[in-house]
C-alpha cells in the first residue's frame, strides 16, 4: 500500500456554557475555515498528487451534456457516494479541466476552492468517520483542444471519446482518480438526436425530448477511473453474441461498417480463446471502439476497448499483428480492469501479462514464436531497465509526460519476466497461477506482493529470490534453459504503434 497522508482534522470543541467558551469554540471553526486549502495525494511513488485521503468511493452517477460541438465545454453533474474512513472538515477531489457552477454536500451547499488539481470541498458540517456521504458537482466537462494534455476527452471527427489513463478521468470528471479506489459507475449522456452515445456496462435506458436524446449506462462491476469510457458520434452500433450468450457490441463510424465488420467479427472467437487460456470473461458486455481519431495508442477501458480506426484499415499492418493487439486489449479486461493494480509501480502486472497473451495468441494464430520475441526482448532488456528501471519499478515520468511510465520495460520487459517464471515452475503451474490469480483478485486491486506470493505457494517454492532479480533488479538475471541468452548493454523502445 501507498502511503497515505492524512489530512489534519480538526478536534470538535467541547459542549460547555458560557460566553467566553463559546467564543473560542467560534474562533477554533474560523480558523479551521481560513486555513488554506492544499491538494492531497495517497503517496502513490510514480503519481504522489493522485486520489485522496480519508474516504472510499462507492459509486458514480455522471450526466454530460454534449451540444453537437466538440471543441466546447460540456455541461455536467457529478454525484459521489463515498464512506469516510475518519472525521473530515474538508475533502479533496481530483479535478483540473473544467469549471465549477456549484458543490452541495448531503444536499447542502457547500464551500470549494480549486488547490493545484484538486478541488477542495468544506462542508457546513464536519463528515462522521465510518459515515455516508454524498458529493454532487455542478461543472463543465472541457474537451481538451491544446498540446499539452495527456488525456480526457479526446476529440474524433464525428465527436468525443475518453482516454483516461493514467491519471487523466480529473480532466473529465471530478473523482479520486486512483486505480486503487474502484466504484460502480453510472452515465448519463444527452446528446442531440443525430448522435449514438456508448458508454461503459449495458444500456438501461434512452429517453428522447425533442431534440435531444438522454442515454443511461451502468456497470455491473465496480471500475478504476482510468477506464471510464463514453463515445458520442455518428456510430452504429453492432450487436452479436459471444461465448454463453455474452452481449458482445462494437461501436463503429456509421460510414465505415461494412469494411470494418471482418474485424469486428473476430471478436467471440478471441474471447473464447482468452477464455481458455484463464477463465470465464470477467464482465457483462465487451466490443471494441473504433475511433476516427489520432493517438497513437489502444486502451483497455472497460467492457469497450478504444482502438484507432486507422489500425484496421491501413494497409501497412499485417493481419496476425492487428489481431494480436485486439487480444492484448481484450487481455486487459483481467488483467488491469477486473485485476487492478493497487499502485502505479504494479502496472507490470497490466502489460506485461497483456503483452504475454498478445505474443500467445500471435504464436498459435500467427505463427510467429513467442520465443523468438523473447530472445529479442531479453537482448534489449538491460537497456529498457537502464532507460525506464525494472519492471516493477518503473522510473517517474518526465514533467509533462505524464503518460510517460509506458515504456518497453513494462511491456516486453514484464512479459519477459513471465517467460522467466514458466521457464522456471513449468507451464502447468503457471497457467494454474493465472487462472487463479484472476479468480481470486476478481473486481478487487492487487500488489505485485500478491503475485509473488500467490506464485510462490502454487509451484510449492519461495520465489522471493526469483522476482527480486526479474522485477527489480537494474540487470537481466539469466534467463531459466537459455544460458546462452545475452543482454545488450543499451537498446532502443520499441517501434511502431503503442497497445495500453
Amino acid at each position: 500500500m501507498p502511503h497515505i497522508v492524512r489530512p489534519r482534522a480538526q478536534r470538535r470543541p467541547l459542549r460547555r456554557r458560557g460566553a467566553v467558551l463559546l467564543a473560542s469554540a467560534v474562533s477554533v471553526c474560523l480558523l479551521a475555515a481560513a486555513a488554506p486549502a492544499e491538494p492531497l495525494g495517497i503517496g502513490d511513488r510514480l503519481y504522489p498528487e493522485l486520489g485522496n485521503p480519508g474516504y472510499d468511493v462507492a459509486s458514480y452517477d455522471l450526466s454530460f451534456t454534449y451540444s453537437g460541438r466538440n471543441d466546447k465545454p460540456l455541461e455536467a453533474v457529478t454525484t459521489i457516494e463515498a464512506r469516510t474512513s475518519e472525521a473530515l472538515d474538508r475533502l479533496n477531489l481530483d479535478f483540473a479541466h473544467g469549471t465549477v457552477r456549484s458543490v452541495e454536500v448531503d444536499g447542502r451547499p457547500a464551500a470549494f476552492e480549486q488547490a493545484g488539481e484538486d478541488l477542495v470541498v468544506t462542508p457546513d458540517h464536519r463528515l462522521p468517520g465510518r459515515g455516508w456521504t454524498r458529493i454532487t458537482v455542478r461543472h463543465t466537462s472541457d474537451p481538451v483542444t491544446g498540446e499539452d494534455q495527456d488525456g480526457g476527452w479526446v476529440r474524433t471527427a464525428d465527436g468525443l471519446v475518453m482516454a483516461n489513463q493514467a491519471n487523466a478521468a480529473h480532466l473529465v470528471f471530478p473523482c479520486n482518480d486512483h486505480p486503487s479506489d474502484k466504484a460502480m459507475f453510472t452515465i448519463h449522456v444527452t446528446a442531440p438526436n443525430a448522435y449514438t452515445v456508448v458508454a461503459n456496462g449495458l444500456p438501461t435506458g434512452r429517453d428522447k425530448a425533442g431534440d435531444g436524446t438522454t442515454w443511461t449506462y451502468r456497470t455491473e462491476h465496480p471500475m478504476a477511473t482510468e477506464l471510464a469510457q463514453v463515445s458520442i458520434g455518428h456510430s452504429t452500433v453492432v450487436r452479436r453474441e459471444g461465448p454463453h450468450g455474452m452481449p458482445v457490441r462494437d461501436v463503429v463510424p456509421t460510414a465505415d461498417r461494412a469494411a470494418l465488420e471482418p474485424w469486428l467479427a473476430r471478436t467471440p472467437d478471441q474471447v473464447a480463446w482468452m477464455e481458455g487460456k484463464v477463465g470465464p470473461f470477467p464482465f457483462e458486455t465487451y466490443g471494441v471502439l473504433m475511433a476516427r481519431a489520432s493517438t497513437g495508442f489502444e486502451l483497455e477501458t472497460q467492457t469497450l476497448s478504444l482502438f484507432e480506426k486507422d489500425l484496421f484499415t491501413e494497409p501497412g499492418y499485417p493481419k496476425w499483428y492487428i489481431e494480436s493487439i485486439m487480444v492484448h486489449e481484450l487481455s486487459h479486461q483481467w488483467f488491469g480492469d477486473s485485476v487492478s493494480p493497487r499502485t502505479w509501480s504494479d502496472v507490470w502486472l497490466n502489460e506485461g501479462h497483456a503483452t504475454w497473451y498478445e505474443s500467445l495468441y500471435a504464436e498459435e494464430k500467427g505463427d510467429r514464436p513467442m520465443e523468438t520475441r523473447m530472445k529479442a526482448a531479453y537482448g534489449a532488456s538491460d537497456g529498457w531497465r537502464a532507460a525506464g528501471g525494472p519492471p516493477a519499478l518503473p522510473k517517474e515520468p518526465a514533467p509533462g509526460q505524464k503518460i510517460g511510465i509506458f515504456r518497453p520495460n513494462i511491456y516486453d520487459g514484464a512479459a519477459l519476466a513471465l517467460y522467466a517464471l514458466r521457464e522456471e515452475i513449468g507451464p502447468r503451474a503457471f497457467e494454474r497461477l493465472e487462472r487463479l490469480w484472476v479468480k481470486r483478485y476478481r473486481d478487487s486491486t492487487a500488489t505485485t506482493g500478491n503475485f509473488v506470493r500467490l506464485a510462490s505457494a502454487v509451484s510449492g517454492r519461495n520465489l522471493d529470490v526469483f522476482f527480486r532479480d526479474w522485477l527489480y533488479g537494474e540487470k537481466t538475471p539469466p534467463m531459466p534453459g537459455h544460458p546462452d541468452w545475452k543482454s545488450r548493454p543499451a537498446g532502443d523502445a520499441a517501434k511502431g504503434r503503442t497497445a495500453g
